[in-house]
């Protein structure tokens, strides 16, 4: 079965505000149960920056933290509006029935 897409849950994650990595992959890990291993993790971030859905900001030492831009806050809302199309249809279809 298909999980939701790393990206839609980084930014799910940024839309609380700014956060590092780590602070990214715990919340996720909290809220829906899944872990992102640092190359999943790191290569998402790569593809929202370049897409211009979330920028980084001035970091300390190791830690560089990400926020979300309103780009970013726009196309997660739509995805999230569709996602909740799809779980709503299929938990009515559920409750009159339709599963075996």
């Amino acid at each position: 079965m298909a999980g939701v897409d790393p990206q839609t849950l980084i930014l799910s994650s940024l839309a609380a505000g700014p956060k590092h990595g780590y602070a990214i992959t715990q919340d996720i890990t909290e809220v829906a149960g899944v872990h992102l291993g640092p190359g999943t993790l790191y290569g998402a971030i790569a593809r929202l920056e370049d897409k211009g859905y979330i920028k980084a900001l001035p970091g300390d030492d190791r830690r560089r933290p990400y926020q979300l831009t309103a780009k970013g806050a726009e196309i997660l809302q739509g995805e999230l509006q569709r996602m909740k199309r799809v779980a709503n249809t299929g938990l009515g279809r559920l409750a009159t029935g339709g599963a075996m």
